[in-house]
């Protein structure tokens, strides 16, 4: 039952007919079409890269198609998908196993393999799009920016480690700055928390320290991971 389940549409000794051709180009847009929607759940994406999410499985599924049985150009058409990988923007890794599994999509309606392109699709999907509501702490997540403004009579070299012996677990001064004419001093700290609990506690010992001045604690500049 499960071997006839799995068993390829066309096998590739035979001809590739035109019904044979326009259901997997279905098969392969409606796939498309799941992998384009899973990639953007929980996720900005543009339309460009929906669209070419929804494309890219019946393109590689044509190119395929193409080059059945000949080692010398599958070697080609490999060649000039690695090219794409120069010719367009740093991707976030969700993005480019996006591409991936679209492609892989691609290779396997190519093939004749339907059943199994739309079961580890809708694998893949479910896990991608189960991932978006499960949040694991990671140590990023404590990552903090500290600005605090002090007198210019305070010694900040020394004067708060045991508040960030305390409460965090590194400390490091990234900026100093001088403002109001000189009289005051901004510093910048990058912080690792703790406890996300223990902020307020943090804020309100600090203050005891520079005077009830300006005390900010900021999450830190969002820089996408890329590949």
């Amino acid at each position: 039952m499960l071997d006839t389940i799995f068993s390829p549409l066309y096998s590739s000794t035979d001809q590739i007919t035109a019904s044979t051709y326009f259901i997997c180009s279905l098969v392969s847009l409606v796939l498309g079409a799941v992998i384009a929607w899973a990639a953007s759940v929980k996720s900005r994406q543009s339309k460009s890269f929906s669209l070419a999410l929804l494309l890219i499985p019946v393109i590689v599924q044509m190119v395929i198609m193409l080059v059945n049985d000949n080692v010398g150009a599958g070697v080609a058409v490999m060649g000039a998908f690695s090219l794409v990988r120069f010719r367009s923007a740093p991707g976030s890794a969700k993005e480019i196993v996006s591409i991936f599994l679209a492609m892989a999509t691609g290779l396997a309606t190519a093939k004749g393999y339907l059943t199994l392109a739309a079961l580890f699709v809708i694998i893949v999907c479910l896990i991608m799009v189960l991932s978006n509501f499960v949040h694991f702490k990671e140590k990023d997540d404590f990552v903090r920016e500290l600005r605090i403004t002090i007198p210019e009579d305070l010694n900040y070299a020394h004067e708060f480690d045991d508040l960030f012996k305390h409460y965090t677990n590194s400390s490091k001064l990234l900026n100093v700055k001088t403002t109001n004419m000189g009289s005051l001093y901004k510093l910048t700290y990058e912080i690792e928390l703790k406890n996300e609990d223990d902020v307020q506690k943090f804020i309100d010992d600090i203050r005891c320290r520079n005077g009830n001045l300006e005390i900010s604690i900021l999450m830190p500049a969002v820089n996408e991971r890329v590949l």
